[in-house]
């Protein structure tokens, strides 16, 4: 065994044993309260630069797959478990989690109260920590001040870091129906096939594209992806969603995505206390009442008040959902142009998936618009 401790920037100290890759990792801690998907949960592109400690208490029963991938790697700055399952058991599993972590370089530790963890961050809040294994194992004091003196997520533009290099295109499963033009702030792969299945062809497109660049594929639509960092930091990704709204060219954001066309249309984002990270979390649709158990991952938050009516210079736009756990707002909806956008996941692979119908809402707006 191997002895690891996680270091909090307020100087809380928790050991445990090194899981997966032992070193020195660096990033902000935060917890997940999803009891499987922990697979999806590590490819996310949302999670960089995050330390995500996973709430329930065994991890790793089903092993690792090739399939169930949302990126091309692991993306989490490093992993916090109670309980890792010693073998593992699925009829997909081609390794370990432990092992696929170790292969990909990925910092974790083990064994300790997690309980107590998520307590502590849900008191003080998502803050800066490092997990130290191996000969990164060294006195508190130099632990604490390596983590103080590492990036704080407020100003932290990441979107970049995980962004596609280059255009690619998923092609639309049967007839082709539509062409969407997809921004990647950090998408998921399912994301692309959820839109294929319904007769979309879906280019995938850099942040640093131009708008000409999304012109170019003569899209029916402009999708906003997931992605990790700081909304104030997208200017330039704000700047093609205001281009896109003077335009009504029909728009359709999820989680980044979704702060992105909230600060388009003049509205604030701020910093939450410890987020919303899981796959169980309640949303309601304020013009309808329903309520949606939703897939989430996100540390900041637009500004406003549920089922806020506000004036943009896009016309009117509504705060159009939110959680009832705190009263985050969790949508928006333009009134006088063909866009939405909402902060959770309907693409969820690893489920629920009560939002999926959304991609069907976003078909309708693109029929609308032709």
């Amino acid at each position: 065994m191997t002895n690891a401790a996680l270091v909090l920037e307020d100087g809380r100290v928790f050991r445990g044993e090194a899981y997966g890759a032992t070193g020195r990792t660096l990033g902000e801690v935060v917890f997940s309260t999803a009891m499987t998907g922990y697979q999806e949960t590590l490819t996310d592109p949302s999670y960089h630069r995050q330390i995500v400690v996973q709430t329930a208490p065994q991890i790793g029963n089903t092993g690792w797959n090739d399939e169930d991938d949302e990126s091309s790697k692991i993306w989490v700055a490093g992993y916090v478990v109670r309980d890792p399952a010693r073998t593992p058991s699925n009829w997909r599993s081609k390794r370990g989690l432990d092992e696929e972590l170790a292969n990909q370089g990925v910092v974790g530790i083990a064994g300790l109260d997690t309980r107590t963890l998520t307590r502590h961050i849900r008191e003080q809040g998502a803050m800066r920590a490092g997990v130290f294994s191996g000969q990164e194992l060294t006195d508190e004091a130099s632990m604490i001040e390596q983590v103080k003196a590492s990036a704080q997520m407020i100003g932290a533009n990441l979107a970049v870091d995980v962004t596609t290099d280059k255009p690619y295109v998923v092609e639309a499963i049967g007839e082709k129906k539509f062409t969407v033009a997809a921004l990647d702030l950090g998408i998921k792969s399912n994301t692309p096939r959820m839109m294929a299945a319904r007769g979309i062809e879906v280019h995938v497109l850099p942040l640093t594209s131009t708008f000409e660049d999304i012109l170019a594929v003569s899209p029916d639509g402009l999708f906003l992806s997931n992605g990790p960092g700081d909304p104030a930091t997208q200017d330039h990704a704000i700047a093609l969603t205001k281009e896109a709204l003077g335009r009504k060219l029909p728009l359709f954001g999820i989680c980044f995505g979704n702060q992105i066309l909230g600060r388009a249309v003049g509205r604030g984002t701020y910093k939450m206390r410890y987020g919303h990270r899981g796959i169980n979390i309640p949303v309601i649709d304020v013009a309808t009442g329903k309520v949606a158990i939703t897939a989430q991952n996100h540390g900041f938050a637009l500004e406003g008040t549920p089922g806020e009516e506000f004036t943009s210079e896009f016309g009117r736009a509504v705060l159009s959902h939110y959680c009832p756990n705190d009263g985050t707002v969790e949508g928006v909806r333009l009134l006088d142009a063909p866009a939405f956008s909402v902060q959770y996941h309907p693409e969820a692979a690893a489920g629920p998936h009560d939002a999926a119908p959304l991609f069907d809402e976003f078909v309708t707006l693109m029929k609308d618009a032709r």
